[in-house]
């Protein structure tokens, strides 16, 4: 594989696990980087959002920093609250959260999206 994949995680993240053991049994070259002490951008999140046409699918919503706003806060806020607060909190966020060098994002674990996207 030719591009540099970066995996947000968190460690005690059952999903992220997976994902992570999947890729390493697949043999495809990553880098981790802690999603909680560090989460990804203001301007990848609002990437991830253009591809995705919409913020939702970003929203970790069985997560206690989403349950702690709650989802009509969340629904409620304009597309810029929105991204500060997912930048602002790696633990809103769905996880995995996996960039890709040429951009595209890939949200949660999917083991048959991820080896059409990721497998050469």
């Amino acid at each position: 594989m030719s591009d540099s994949l970066t995996v947000y995680s968190y460690s005690r993240c059952s999903t992220c696990r997976k994902a992570l053991a999947w890729l390493e049994a697949e043999g495809i070259a990553h880098s981790v980087v802690d999603i909680t002490s560090n989460p990804p951008s203001r301007d990848q999140i609002k990437a991830a959002v253009d591809q995705f046409g919409d913020r939702k699918p970003l929203f970790n919503t069985s997560g206690m920093s989403y349950r702690a706003l709650g989802a009509a806060v969340v629904k409620a806020m304009s597309d810029d609250e929105a991204l500060d607060a997912l930048a602002a909190d790696g633990r809103l966020i769905k996880r995995p959260f996996v960039q890709r060098s040429s951009g595209e994002v890939l949200i949660g674990f999917k083991a048959d999206l991820w080896a059409e996207r990721l497998k050469d």
